[in-house]
């Protein structure tokens, strides 16, 4: 299994790391157009080769064009949220739609049939450029994985609870949209309302959302940027496809909705393997369809933002 990353910074390095340590890839290359950088980054990470005697090919290069045969190619190459500057993910949609475009018309002719997961912001509109300059089969973004975490790890703390005995999902985008699934959220196989009343304990939902959805603004502004919860998410769906596990996770794929022009990339819990099976969506509650709906129509016009920019 040979896995690329392309883009080797706070977000790319730890991910490589986490997926190499995951023992899923024989063959890693990386890639980033700061000179020297993925070569550094490779002589670490053959260091930690020679620490868990971990055979594998690793590669580094400065240009996206010269990574070939790769089975998995993850692109987190873009500008990132920067500390103390009040902004959303969608505003980087014009900047980072240019550097996405450039990485997957330079990546298309030397990789036929990989498969693409987009890292970079604004995630789901990204994934959306990516897969109208490769036509690739296999185009995703990592979606609401990472909200899905964050997720369960806040309602086990709020409720006390072994964040191993709590399961669900968030849907919609990987953003201010995130719609969290009440209805797939489960504690020891109750539902939070079940769980609460059982216990006697106050659940507050609106408190869980807003940490969900604020916690990474407190991350940047105090370290400067997240870095190990997104690199277990990533490697997680890596993990999946790569294994062909069958796994559901959230990640961001083309629906087509009556309401939107065309097919929109939107996080939706989906069984993932190395090919994308059937998705949860049908079996959500309606108030949270809706929710995906309306994430969907926000996504898209991210997305036509950043086309309008490059055309």
């Amino acid at each position: 299994m040979h896995i690329a990353q392309i883009g080797t910074g706070r977000v790319g390095r730890p991910t490589a790391y986490t997926i190499m340590c995951s023992k899923i890839a024989d063959e890693l290359t990386l890639c980033d157009i700061k000179p020297h950088l993925a070569a550094a980054f490779a002589e670490e990470l053959k260091h930690v080769t020679s620490s868990i005697g971990l055979d594998i090919e690793i590669n580094s290069c400065e240009k996206a064009e010269d990574i070939s045969g790769a089975d998995i190619i993850l692109i987190s190459a873009g500008q990132p949220r920067s500390p103390g500057v009040k902004m959303s993910r969608r505003d980087l949609a014009v900047q980072n739609g240019e550097i996405i475009k450039q990485v997957s018309e330079d990546t298309v002719s030397g990789n036929s049939g990989a498969k693409y997961i987009v890292i970079t912001n604004p995630v789901d509109a990204m994934a959306m450029v990516c897969k109208k300059f490769t036509n690739a089969s296999f185009v995703i973004s990592t979606g609401t994985n990472l909200e899905s975490l964050r997720f369960r790890s806040k309602v086990a703390q709020t409720l006390g609870v072994p964040v191993s005995q709590v399961s669900g999902w968030i849907g919609g985008e990987h953003g201010d949209a995130a719609i969290p699934l009440w209805s797939t959220t489960k504690v020891f196989g109750l539902t939070v309302e079940e769980y609460a009343l059982s216990k006697n304990l106050t659940f507050l939902k609106q408190e869980i959302i807003s940490y969900v959805k604020e916690i990474s603004k407190f991350i940047i502004e105090n370290i400067g940027g997240t870095e190990y919860g997104p690199a277990a998410s990533f490697r997680d769906i890596t993990r999946a496809i790569a294994n062909n596990a069958d796994e559901i996770l959230p990640v961001s794929f083309p629906i087509k909705f009556p309401e939107i022009h065309e097919p929109t990339f939107v996080g939706v819990p989906v069984h993932l393997s190395s090919t994308l099976g059937s998705s949860l969506y049908n079996s959500l509650s309606e108030n949270e369809r809706d929710g995906i709906v309306e994430a969907a129509k926000t996504i898209y016009q991210t997305y036509i933002t950043a086309i309008e920019n490059l055309e």
